[in-house]
């Protein structure tokens, strides 16, 4: 059985909850929440783990902060024996409109801290994303306060949607592999 690890980046604790930078853990509680699993604390992040026709998803929320991210990445793909092409690393992306979804093979950090650590950690960009777009609406270097800031209210009513979405995308990856996913799902979720 082919096993995938679905790492979703975001920072642990109560004051990072409701942040645009967490949006690879609530697209991860979603998927969970809707295959009937649940996350357990296992090391250096919480876990979970579903099946999906004939695939094993292993679901990761790091909980060294976004910072450190790569150091959970690598252990997990260690200890699961998993490539890096069969990784795939929810984020979110101040470069793309809130709602709309890309996902690419490789590439740069694109100045994200989590890619970055995940980069030096693993020895390269060569390893699958999903970025999730959360919109650049701030003022120049405002990009802090926006990524750690909380959702808007109309933000938060598409938040559903575009977490499902990004979990049927997931799956998409896993089942139908990534050039039909991207076809099928690079740009706007919420349409």
């Amino acid at each position: 059985m082919k096993t995938f690890l679905i790492v979703g980046l975001g920072n642990i604790g109560p004051d990072y909850v409701e942040t645009r930078h967490n949006i690879g853990f609530k697209v991860l509680d979603r998927l969970a929440s809707r295959s009937g699993t649940s996350f357990s604390p296992s090391r250096l992040g919480d876990a979970a783990e579903l099946r999906v026709k004939g695939r094993k998803l292993t679901l990761l929320k790091p909980s060294t902060y976004m910072n450190l991210s790569g150091k959970a990445v690598r252990y997990w793909m260690e200890s699961l024996n998993v490539p890096s092409e069969r990784m795939l690393v929810i984020v979110d992306d101040v470069a793309l409109p809130f709602g709309h979804l890309r996902l690419k093979l490789k590439g740069s950090d694109g100045g994200h801290n989590g890619l970055k650590s995940i980069q030096e950690s693993i020895g390269g960009a060569g390893y699958p994303r999903l970025r999730v777009g959360i919109g650049g609406d701030f003022p120049k270097g405002g990009q802090v306060n926006y990524v750690l800031g909380k959702w808007s209210s109309d933000e938060q009513k598409a938040l559903p949607k575009l977490c499902e979405v990004s979990s049927d995308a997931i799956e998409s990856f896993c089942l139908a592999g990534p050039s039909n996913t991207m076809n099928a799902f690079n740009g706007s979720a919420l349409e």
